[in-house]
């Protein structure tokens, strides 16, 4: 897997935009689908997005390129500065990579980074979707905060196990090959 500090960077932003989007998809259908249908009075997710003007985002309605954009950014910053390297520490810290399955290692890694990166993305989204038409109070912000890890965490673990880092595991070897397979052949001459 990723190497050098170029190829850890690709590979959060390979995950980071297939995470992003299913994230965004699933908060906007699965979660709120139906409070979302029945506030713009349709009878689907995103004509009712569109008779609202957009998503609810700082206090205003976004298009939905423009949320998914906004979570992509500080998704990117927290999986690079953050997600990454702090989950490959806690599972470390757990197993030795040495010694240890790879595979195994592998879901530790993942369920560390779900584990570090839902509560940090939800509290955003909750500092992002906050009603702040209502006014603000930190005891809102907080149930909101744990309302989104509640909803989130299941669907960060699962998804991310069994199938964003497959995905982009198969992706990121196709697109690394060349790379590998030149220095397993410079090795092997």
């Amino acid at each position: 897997m990723p190497r050098n500090r170029f190829e850890r960077v690709m590979f959060a932003f390979l995950t980071v935009i297939v995470t992003v989007h299913a994230y965004v998809f699933y908060s906007l259908y699965v979660v709120n689908g139906k409070a979302l249908m029945e506030a713009g009075g349709t009878d689907s997710v995103l004509s009712a997005i569109n008779a609202m003007g957009g998503v609810y985002m700082f206090g205003r309605s976004l298009p939905i390129w423009a949320v998914v954009l906004t979570e992509f950014v500080f998704a990117f910053a927290l999986e690079v500065f953050m997600g990454s390297p702090a989950s490959f520490k806690l599972a470390c810290r757990v197993f030795d990579p040495r010694k240890t399955d790879p595979a195994l290692f592998e879901t530790a890694v993942i369920c560390a980074t779900a584990g570090i990166m839902c509560p940090a993305m939800s509290f955003i989204a909750a500092w992002l979707y906050y009603p702040y038409y209502t006014g603000f109070d930190l005891l809102t912000l907080l149930a909101d905060w744990l309302k989104l890890v509640c909803f989130n965490f299941p669907f960060a673990v699962l998804s991310q196990l069994f199938f964003i880092q497959p995905l982009i595991r198969t992706v990121f070897k196709l697109l690394f090959r060349r790379k590998t397979e030149t220095a397993t052949e410079t090795a092997h001459e």
